[in-house]
């Protein structure tokens, strides 16, 4: 559940970043890089799972896939933190910036 929660995030952040990649200005790419990173590790880490258990591997109890499923989740909501960290830290379109100089 962890590499599906992934990759449908890194395939959805990449149809964002496409639509959008000439502006590129909510640097989504970043994003998108984070999520195909995560799937590729949740990739390998099935492999060796796979490796380790065999046809056990495809028969998951309920409780191993709900957790999973959130791990994926908070792996998804870690990236979409850091995303924005970034993004009010560079503040591309300048909001932050004119927020915190507004003269009353």
């Amino acid at each position: 559940m962890t590499l599906l929660t992934t990759v449908f995030a890194a395939i959805i952040c990449t149809i964002i970043w496409y639509k959008n990649a000439p502006k590129s200005e909510m640097r989504v790419d970043i994003l998108c890089w984070m999520y195909w990173g995560a799937s590729i590790m949740w990739l390998v880490d099935a492999i060796f799972e796979y490796a380790e258990l065999q046809a056990e591997y495809f028969t998951p109890s309920p409780v191993e896939m709900l957790n999973d499923f959130y791990l994926g989740l908070s792996v998804v909501a870690l990236g979409l933190v850091i995303w924005l960290t970034i993004l009010l830290i560079k503040d591309p379109n300048g909001v932050v910036k004119a927020s915190l100089f507004k003269n009353n």
